[in-house]
């Protein structure tokens, strides 16, 4: 899940980011996203998760947040950027990104990123996630 939005121009355009590291910074960004849903999985807050997924616009969720601060080190300890910085740049690009994931998975068009896809590719395809979404939306 490479970084291909709008929000990917907070780390092109951004000064405080050398180009050649650029690339590196959006694969940052989006490990940093997919570390924060799959902690979420393997601490069996299945549930939480997929209420981020079911109401969007929750741009106070711990999800988001986590997601951000845990970029934002990435972006302090590997590439020496303030701590500042990294926040301002990691508040940019990781809540729109995260916003554009939901709304990804509730599209019909892009069965990859469906919600139970998602979440199996998440888990390491151990598990067929789509039984227990059905479960968690019947309960």
């Amino acid at each position: 899940m490479l970084v291909k939005n709008n929000a990917g121009a907070a780390v092109i355009n951004n000064p405080v980011i050398p180009e050649k590291h650029r690339e590196a910074v959006l694969n940052d960004a989006s490990s940093s996203i997919i570390e924060v849903l799959k902690g979420q999985l393997e601490n069996g807050k299945l549930k939480d998760l997929v209420k981020y997924f079911q109401f969007t616009g929750n741009y106070n969720n711990p999800l988001i947040t986590s997601a951000v601060n845990k970029f934002a080190n990435k972006l302090n300890n590997y590439y020496n950027i303030g701590v500042k910085e990294a926040l301002e740049t990691a508040n940019l690009l990781i809540p729109p990104v995260m916003q554009e994931l939901i709304k990804q998975s509730r599209g019909e068009q892009n069965k990859e990123f469906a919600l139970s896809t998602l979440l199996s590719k998440l888990n390491g395809n151990v598990v067929d996630m789509s039984v227990l979404l059905n479960q968690l939306r019947i309960a």
